[in-house]
């Protein structure tokens, strides 16, 4: 049976609050810049605020309601900017503030919100905090997480404070020598974690936000959510955690099973307190609502947790990773069942999606699930009610580059990072430079913005359809005054179909599968192609009667409107 049909004619009928009373995040097509990838602006091959203000009129172009950008604040880049040694300003590698500030009015001019990434976990190793907490300076003694280590009984030696793996590998614990003591990174060891136990920790961290929000900001990704918070002992001390069952090397993260470091419940109060801190900001200084989006890989449990209880609100957008998950083997059954997964819990909850496709840390979809399912993906996502929210490139099909490690000078997730292939010139248009940080995708004259938006069925013009119809009536009217449902209707064939009450109803029918696929019976009515795939045989504006059966080709998808 279709799951979650016309919920929103119940609500009407039972006079609740009109369907065109949603919040701008509920429905808004997310955009993530990797600032180093998208524009350069001054020939040094690296990516920079102005070459990202430059481009803002393309996120409009393409429908964009909001971007992310991912840390632009002083940093010496261990972690590639999320080891900041100063919150509250830009790394000269992107710019300064009067850059930030100038990309503000341009995205305000146009329409289009900007979201920072926010860090708040850990700082770097070469923050004035860390220095003056590692000096005992009065006020910063315990400003990060710091222990005198356990003695061990048989040696003699002192060791660290529990067994703790940090999420890149080795201990979460490192000795200081000017201090005396060990600290906590639960990431890399140039990543100190702050004490967020620490009351003057979240105020600096309450004063880091209105920073920005001073400046313009219409709200903040969260890093690393999980993680904000540790268990500690009455008496001070820190448990082992025990072993997971997964894998053999004991100073892998997986070894363990992190139910000290990880989804604490107090990280669950620090969420509704920053929401107040930024709904409080809005009642004093008006606009529209900030957004808090939280990265978690969490259980779909807990992110119902971040999102709010029922006395408190939380983080709106707790990110949702399922769609991520799928392989270039997925059924439409797989995709139900990633679907199920969130909306079995949030939108029975708070009747809340968002749909995530790709970010830096994570192969593109052209390689987790094939060039020729790229397409299908951005259909899904921007079919299903809720946010979408796309990593750059994603909307032209970039696919990972294969880049050759030496020393240390790159990561395994360079591939995904590579710069934006805006034409088929000279690096892409991406730099007036003679070259760029990270080598172009070899493939980025066939695969570019230029060159796709002259092309009827590319994947930028298919984007750029779905985009245009999450503001139809039938899409906005997700919550109360319309309805969806979705539902594999074979093994291969997904559909999703947005209605509103009474005048308007799309239907999005995905062939995942590499076979012809043929459907019949699926409703009363006649509907007319409005957006077709590269791999359909039909054209927009003919019509189907689907009393009669259609045909979809191995990896179609098309968007019918109902006319009759």
């Amino acid at each position: 049976m279709p799951k979650w049909s016309h919920l929103c004619l119940v609500a009407v009928l039972l006079a609740t609050v009109s369907c065109t009373d949603i919040d701008w995040w509920e429905n808004a097509s997310l955009y993530q810049i990797y600032p180093r990838s998208f524009q350069d602006s001054n020939g040094d091959g690296i990516g920079d605020l102005k070459g990202i203000t430059s481009r803002l009129s393309y996120l409009k172009e393409i429908g964009i309601t909001a971007t992310w950008l991912s840390p632009v604040f002083t940093s010496p880049m261990s972690d590639f900017g999320y080891d900041i040694s100063n919150f509250t300003d830009i790394d000269p590698i992107f710019g300064n503030l009067d850059d930030f500030d100038a990309l503000i009015v341009e995205a305000k001019s146009l329409g289009v919100k900007i979201i920072l990434d926010f860090v708040p976990n850990h700082s770097s190793d070469e923050n004035e905090w860390f220095e003056k907490s590692f000096n005992r300076v009065d006020g910063y003694d315990d400003f990060y997480v710091w222990h005198d280590g356990r003695v061990n009984a048989e040696t003699g030696e002192r060791e660290p404070p529990s067994n703790w793996v940090s999420v890149f590998g080795g201990p979460q614990w490192t000795w200081h020598e000017t201090r005396q003591q060990y600290f906590l990174h639960q990431f890399q060891v140039k990543q100190p974690d702050l004490n967020f136990t620490n009351p003057m920790v979240r105020e600096h961290m309450l004063q880091v936000l209105k920073f920005w929000l001073d400046r313009g900001v219409d709200g903040f990704r969260i890093d690393a959510v999980p993680h904000i918070y540790e268990y500690r002992n009455a008496d001070g001390s820190y448990s082992d955690e025990p072993v997971s069952g997964w894998g053999s090397n004991p100073d892998a993260y997986d070894y363990h099973d992190h139910i000290y470091t990880k989804d604490q419940p107090a990280t669950v109060e620090l969420m509704y307190e920053w929401r107040a801190f930024l709904d409080q900001y809005r009642a004093e200084n008006g606009g529209d609502s900030r957004v808090l989006l939280a990265e978690a890989f969490s259980s779909v449990e807990t992110l119902s947790a971040y999102f709010g209880n029922g006395t408190h609100l939380g983080t709106q957008l707790p990110m949702n990773f399922q769609l991520m998950y799928l392989s270039g083997y997925s059924s439409a059954r797989d995709v139900v069942n990633s679907i199920d997964y969130w909306m079995n819990t949030m939108w029975k909850e708070h009747q809340t999606a968002n749909w995530v496709v790709g970010n830096h840390d994570t192969n593109r979809v052209a390689d987790r699930m094939g060039a020729h399912k790229v397409d299908l993906l951005n259909v899904i996502v921007s079919a299903l009610p809720g946010a979408s929210i796309t990593y750059y490139g994603e909307e032209i099909g970039m696919s990972n580059v294969d880049v050759e490690c030496t020393g240390d000078t790159c990561e395994d997730r360079d591939g995904e990072r590579t710069p934006m292939q805006w034409t088929a010139g000279q690096n892409a248009d991406f730099t007036q430079g003679q070259s760029t940080w990270l080598p172009l995708n070899p493939d980025y004259e066939r695969f570019n913005v230029q060159t796709e938006r002259g092309v009827a069925r590319s994947s930028l013009n298919i984007f750029k359809g779905m985009q245009a119809l999450k503001s139809s009536s039938a899409f906005q009217a997700f919550k109360q005054e319309g309805g969806f449902s979705y539902e594999a209707i074979t093994e291969q064939v997904l559909q999703i179909i947005r209605t509103n009450k009474y005048s308007e109803e799309y239907r999005i029918l995905v062939n995942m599968g590499n076979g012809l696929e043929i459907v019949e019976g699926l409703a009363d009515k006649v509907f007319e192609y409005v957006l077709t795939t590269a791999y359909s045989p039909h054209q927009q504006g003919q019509t189907v009667d689907l009393r009669e059966r259609i045909l979809l080709m191995p990896y179609e998808a098309v968007v019918l409107r109902w006319v009759a």
